[in-house]
């Protein structure tokens, strides 16, 4: 896919004003843990990001006429310990943007902080930042009923956990951007972890009959479990939340949209033409 023009971003934008809800000053500086000794994927490095205590937003736009257009907010993956910052998250941007999506990529807090559930703070983060994008959608060319979530492994758990957990902040109320609802429109989870622990299903994950729509990628070679997709997948269906899911016979994990010979690599296309058949995007030109 021919990459379209993109716009100077916006941000970053920090999330909170001062200190994240809960957070102390105790974790170091932000930093990059790769080493030349980590694994690649397709050949490449991976940005890994840790000890995130300053969430923010950016802001990617699409190139597009006068019109409002969709925006997806995108969570990287990395276990709540880290965040694949350029595989599952600068590098999506750049693919949505040739779709004609606008990208707002969140930096969430990441490792889990002690004595919580691992996806607490960053529901926290995914609650505020959609809640920011609604709010100034006017502002940055959105439209406000257009506006999903894209999550990866980790990311994708959070997603689906914004998905059934948008009709009450996790948090004080800041401004006037915790007014907008957080509930996004349409939600993707590529290849999801931690939906199904022990044989069970995740509670904060369970779908609703408000659940948004949903579109599930995984692998059945995935060593973390092609299970978390099929569980999710039947919950939806029984919650009569529309839903698709696309399952490949290998790839693994953590390969983003990286192109490779295997044909998990065409899930962005399959994606953008489940954005279609939503109405988010208008007919293939």
């Amino acid at each position: 896919m021919a990459l379209g023009t993109q716009a100077a971003p916006i941000g970053p934008i920090p999330l909170w004003k001062g200190t994240a809800p809960g957070d102390k000053d105790t974790l170091g500086p932000e930093h990059d843990t790769t080493t030349d000794k980590d694994h690649m994927v397709e050949g490449r490095r991976v940005m890994r990001f840790t000890n995130v205590s300053v969430p923010t937003l950016t802001v990617y736009r699409a190139a597009k006429g006068g019109e409002a257009g969709p925006a997806v907010l995108v969570f990287p993956g990395g276990g709540y310990h880290i965040l694949a910052w350029d595989l599952e998250g600068t590098e999506v941007c750049e693919w949505l943007n040739s779709a004609g999506v606008n990208c707002v990529l969140v930096k969430y807090r990441v490792p889990a902080r002690e004595g919580q559930p691992n996806y607490a703070a960053p529901l926290q983060d995914a609650q505020r930042a959609l809640g920011m994008v609604r709010s100034r959608a006017k502002e940055w060319g959105i439209d406000p009923q257009r506006i999903g979530v894209l999550g990866f492994s980790a990311g994708a758990h959070l997603s689906a956990t914004l998905g059934a957990n948008f009709e009450k902040r996790t948090y004080d109320r800041v401004d006037e951007a915790d007014d907008a609802s957080c509930r996004p429109d349409f939600a993707l989870l590529i290849y999801p972890g931690g939906v199904v622990r022990d044989g069970k299903f995740g509670a904060e994950t369970q779908p609703t009959a408000n659940t948004p729509p949903t579109f599930l990628v995984q692998t059945e070679d995935d060593p973390v479990r092609v299970e978390n997709s099929l569980a999710y997948y039947a919950a939806a269906k029984e919650a009569k939340v529309p839903v698709e899911m696309h399952l490949y016979p290998a790839g693994g994990h953590g390969y983003g949209l990286r192109p490779s010979a295997l044909t998990v690599t065409t899930w962005p296309a399959r994606a953008v033409d489940w954005l279609r058949s939503l109405g988010v995007l208008g007919p293939a030109k």
